[in-house]
């Protein structure tokens, strides 16, 4: 992994934008701690790409989706989804009114 560089000026410029003043033992100590942050995220970033490369890969290569199949006969499992309803009012579940 290439070292990703924050300079002084860099930090200047931020403590600026920041309206903050920093000593310039405290602009070194905010540039390593820059340079540690940067590394970090592309590190991040790297493993990212990668996982994204596998993953169009898998995608692109299984299919999840089941096979076309006739359906099952239209109500013949009607009676036994009712039955197991708490509450029904002739062919339908009745629920509670929710607005």
């Amino acid at each position: 992994m290439s070292r990703m560089s924050v300079t002084i000026a860099d930090i200047e410029k931020l403590a600026t934008l920041s309206r903050i003043s920093l000593t310039p033992e405290e602009k070194e100590k905010m540039r390593g701690e820059f340079d540690s942050i940067l590394e970090y995220v592309a590190a991040i970033n790297k493993i990212a790409e990668h996982t994204e490369k596998d993953a169009r890969s898998i995608v692109a290569t299984v299919n999840v989706l089941r096979e076309d199949t006739e359906p099952h006969e239209s109500g013949i499992y009607t009676g036994t989804l009712l039955s197991a309803a708490p509450k029904r009012e002739g062919n339908y579940v009745k629920v509670k009114k929710i607005l």
